[in-house]
């Protein structure tokens, strides 16, 4: 018996997704959306708006947090992992 389940529904969806916290070291992307409602106003409050340039500019040793400076101002942000795997990039 296995602990986790997976559906044949469930993994396209998240194949397919690609998140600030799936980024490379220097790699760029395009916000697309948010996708935890709770965590969403956080993010925006922040400058996490669609739209915006993200690159990936460094990890902690053990890999969070993650460094993403946003835009074309070279503003500079740090967020879990976990929060970065809220921010869907357009592909």
């Amino acid at each position: 018996m296995s602990l986790f389940r997976r559906t044949a529904a469930a993994v396209p969806a998240t194949a397919s997704r690609r998140t600030a916290a799936g980024l490379c070291l220097g790699e760029t992307g395009t916000i697309c959306c948010l996708e935890d409602p709770t965590m969403a106003l956080k993010l925006l409050e922040m400058g996490c708006v669609p739209g915006v340039l993200v690159r990936l500019s460094g990890r902690a040793p053990l890999g969070d947090p993650l460094m993403l400076v946003l835009g074309d101002n070279e503003y500079t942000l740090s967020l879990r992992r976990s929060e970065a795997a809220t921010i869907t990039l357009k592909p």
